[in-house]
């Protein structure tokens, strides 16, 4: 049996990108994609709730992120789940998820006069 591991979000980035050069010559860069949940509550309010997503990317793709990415861009990226597992300062095991960036595109918005998004077009990276 085939399986998929194919994560897609729309988001911005809720802060800078982090970026680190290793030892072996590899470029890495770890950000934070937040999206929104919207629905209408039982009274009729709209609801909102925001999901932060970690995100890394690697080598070229990290060099275009670190460079061009900011606090509020704007972004359409995928890539895969990664789970892994580490120990905190206290001996803990804890277990962390994150996507692989395999594609980011930049995007740029307007807002219209009620503050709704529109017109979504993509900026070549």
């Amino acid at each position: 049996m085939r399986s998929v591991n194919r994560v897609v979000l729309i988001g911005y980035l809720p802060a800078d990108p982090e970026t680190k050069s290793l030892q072996n010559g590899q470029s890495l860069v770890k950000f934070k994609v937040a999206t929104h949940r919207d629905w209408k509550g039982r009274d009729g309010d709209k609801q909102q709730v925001t999901d932060f997503h970690k995100v890394v990317a690697w080598n070229a793709l990290a060099q275009i992120c670190g460079e061009y990415l900011k606090k509020g861009s704007a972004v359409y990226l995928e890539g895969r789940l990664m789970n892994g597992q580490y120990e905190d300062k206290a001996g803990i095991k804890k277990s962390s998820t994150e996507i692989v960036a395999d594609i980011v595109n930049f995007i740029n918005y307007r807002k219209n006069k009620d503050g709704e998004q529109i017109n979504l077009v993509e900026v070549p990276a």
